[in-house]
C-alpha cells in the first residue's frame, strides 16, 4: 500500500477531512494527515478520531532534531485547502511551518506532490500568487487552480458544490497508484 501525505491548512474545507481520508482509503492509500497551526487548532476536538482514522499521528510542527519520523516515506503528497499563505509561502521557500517544510523539501526529493489552492477572488487579484502558481508548476507540482481545479470563489462565498476533493483524489491517483 502506497503512502499519502495529505496536507491541509486553514481554509473551510480542511474541516471535511475525515471524508477525504475516509475516500483516500477505499482508494487504497495509507494517509498520513499534516496540518498547519491554525488549521490544527481548527480541528483540535477531532485531533484523537484523525489519528485513529489514519492509524498515525496527526503532525503539525517540526519533530525535534535526531527524533525518529513517526511516518512511512511518503509516495505522494496532496496539499489542499491551500491557502494563499501556504501558496505563497511554498513557492517562496519559507518554510516556518511544517507543512510547507515537508512539500518545499518535497520539490528536491522528486516525491509526486498535487496541490489545490483554496483562495477567493480578491487573494488571487495579488500579483504574487499568480508567479508563486508558475513556480510551483515550473518545479514539478501539479496545481489544480483553474479550469478542471479549483477557480476561485467572492470574499465570504463557499461553493454550492463544495470544494472539489475528488479532482485531487483523482490527480493523486493519476501520478501515482495507490497499490504500488
Amino acid at each position: 500500500m502506497a503512502t499519502l501525505y495529505l496536507f491541509g491548512p486553514a481554509a473551510p474545507p480542511v474541516f471535511e477531512v475525515a471524508e477525504v481520508i475516509e475516500n483516500a482509503q477505499a482508494r487504497g492509500w495509507d494517509v498520513c494527515l499534516g496540518l498547519t497551526p491554525t488549521a490544527a487548532r481548527w480541528l483540535g476536538e477531532q485531533l484523537p478520531e484523525l489519528e485513529r482514522l489514519t492509524g498515525h499521528p496527526v503532525r503539525s510542527e517540526y519533530k525535534l532534531p535526531g527524533e525518529p519520523d513517526v511516518w512511512p516515506p511518503a509516495d505522494a503528497i496532496l496539499l489542499a485547502p491551500a491557502t494563499f499563505n501556504t501558496v505563497n509561502a511554498w513557492a517562496l521557500g519559507l518554510t516556518s511551518s511544517f507543512v510547507v517544510g515537508v512539500v518545499a523539501e518535497g520539490i528536491g526529493k522528486r516525491i509526486p506532490t498535487v496541490a489545490m489552492p483554496c483562495v477567493n477572488a480578491a487573494y488571487v487579484q495579488h500579483p504574487q500568487f499568480d508567479r508563486s502558481v508558475e513556480t510551483l508548476r515550473g518545479a514539478g507540482v501539479t496545481v489544480l487552480y483553474g479550469p478542471g481545479g479549483f477557480e476561485p470563489n467572492q470574499p465570504g462565498e463557499r461553493r454550492p458544490e463544495g470544494f472539489p476533493w475528488h479532482l485531487a483524489l483523482d490527480a493523486v491517483g493519476a501520478i501515482v497508484s495507490p497499490t504500488s
